[in-house]
């Protein structure tokens, strides 16, 4: 089944059911399909076709969707693009991709305009004009596209599940950001294990606030449910008010959070835990969620948090704590139907359980490589088995917990200390509201551990009092001997502290 197919199989099977909900208005399966039809029809006649590349720079709408599905139904591939990127950053990857054409929003249009002679392979800008009565010279209206091309979709050619639907670029905390090549079958694949795993159906109704140019928020907030006949709600983005009133609102079953956006809920007063007694599935990803964070959001709104794990190579989802069965708080869970994981030591042996190694896993949602990165693409990937730089171990009960990034370990004195740990003993202080380690050249112990603190609103703390508190807690070597206090941690879009930018 390729991405296309799922919308076709919707439209077959619940037209009039609703597909995604944005502000007042609401999108049929078979409204979704006409307007991916219609997208598709009008990049065929700009040229765009099998193989291509389109960036796609966009807040998260239904724009952004029956864009990504109009792309990926002419067996071309989408580029996403980070919403907070600075034109030299989106000129990398247009030019790193080849992309043909670039899909954006009028906002982002004066950015484009400083960088449009320097992206050096896009023929075409597409405008998301949708609300606005003038187009931009020298760009191509989405509003006609929209408005004026054929209904049905008809292809010369046969788009196959082994097509390449996506280029999601990593992070770059090595280098420049690499494109991890997925397929329609890798998208599918883990859409689809991941279903099984939380038993999604089409009753579930699912909140999109995460960033759809995000992997995490593109599988189990837009491809899951829309294979399953549910709806989406979506939102621009994280606003904790507004977030909250749209669960109680919309009867959401399914929310998808990153672990600061858990710790901001936290700080929200005067929550009725019975108003959100609804949601059925609750994940957590994109980084390590501290233990106390998860308790404490439990026991604030009621709900069962699913911490996950999972990798942009692994289309993402690698793991989850099971919908049914045993949770365990710190754990990343068990690994995904038709997902296998191994755990070696740095010879390339597998460690035994409950000793901690490099995760790999290998699986349909495995990526195809890295875009024109043969060298990277063979160090990354050996014999079908994705080597991820994550330490972690297993539990007799095949549990996974994750120590650290591999990059991330910090050797003080020939001794490994990895930062989580520092951090799950930094969360519990009753005055930290977020916390990160990292670990700073020291003469005498070669690295020694320092810690970034944010206050919760209203509290003050002293660098002895932390320490302190991580005194009783910690071995010595383990304790930072620096602490920083600072307003707020430098993060990403969907909330991922950057420890490079603390480094820095």
């Amino acid at each position: 089944m390729t991405l296309g197919d799922i919308l076709v199989k919707g439209c077959r099977d619940y037209p009039e059911n609703v597909a995604f909900k944005f502000k007042d208005r609401e999108w049929t399966y078979k409204d979704f399909e006409i307007q991916t039809n219609r997208a598709a029809n009008g990049l065929k006649k700009l040229g765009i076709g099998r193989g291509d590349k389109v960036g796609l720079l966009m807040l998260n709408s239904p724009y952004f969707m029956i864009c990504y599905f109009g792309i990926v139904k002419l067996g071309a591939t989408v580029v996403p693009l980070n919403v907070m990127f600075k034109g030299g950053e989106v000129v990398y990857q247009m030019n790193d991709s080849n992309a043909a054409a670039l899909i954006t929003a009028p906002m982002f249009m004066p950015l484009v305009s400083q960088i449009r002679d320097r992206m050096e392979t896009v023929n075409n800008v597409i405008v998301q004009d949708i609300d606005q009565e003038n187009s931009y010279a020298g760009t191509v209206s989405l509003k006609a596209i929209l408005e004026e091309e054929e209904d049905s979709l008809s292809l010369d050619y046969t788009v196959t599940v082994d097509d390449i639907a996506v280029f999601l670029y990593t992070s770059g905390t090595t280098g420049n950001p690499k494109g991890a090549m997925l397929t329609h079958d890798c998208l599918v694949a883990n859409a689809d294990q991941t279903r099984i795993a939380t038993d999604s159906t089409e009753d579930d109704i699912t909140l999109c606030v995460l960033p759809m140019f995000h992997s995490f928020a593109w599988t189990t907030c837009v491809t899951l449910p829309l294979m399953c006949g549910g709806k989406i709600i979506i939102h621009e983005g994280f606003v904790p008010q507004a977030f909250l009133r749209t669960i109680v609102e919309e009867n959401i079953t399914i929310i998808a959070a990153v672990p600061t956006m858990y710790s901001v809920l936290l700080q929200v007063p005067e929550v009725n835990p019975e108003d959100y007694k609804k949601i059925r599935v609750a994940y957590s990803g994109g980084a390590a969620l501290p233990v106390e964070v998860l308790k404490k959001i439990e026991t604030k709104y009621s709900i069962r948090v699913l911490e996950g794990y999972g990798l942009s190579e692994c289309s993402p989802v690698c793991t989850v704590n099971p919908w049914r069965g045993v949770r365990k708080p710190g754990s990343i869970g068990i690994v995904l139907p038709g997902v296998e994981c191994r755990i070696i030591d740095e010879t390339g042996r597998d460690v035994p359980r409950n000793t901690p190694g490099e995760l790999l896993f290998k699986g349909r949602n495995v990526m195809r490589g890295y875009y024109n990165l043969p060298e990277a693409t063979a160090e990354a990937l050996r014999d079908g088995w994705m080597y991820t730089g994550d330490i972690g171990y297993m539990d007799d009960e095949g549990y996974i917990f994750i120590v650290d990034r591999k990059k991330d370990l910090i050797i003080v004195g020939g001794l490994n200390v990895y930062p989580r740990e520092v951090e799950e003993v930094l969360y519990s202080h009753p005055k930290i509201a977020e916390a990160a380690v990292i670990g700073v050249n020291d003469e005498l112990r070669g690295e020694m551990v320092k810690a970034f603190i944010t206050l919760r609103e209203g509290e003050t703390a002293s660098e002895r009092e932390i320490k302190k508190f991580c005194q009783d807690r910690l071995a010595n070597y383990k304790l930072p001997k620096d602490v920083e206090f600072v307003a707020g941690l430098p993060k990403t879009s969907t909330g991922k502290i950057l420890k490079r930018a603390l480094k820095s």
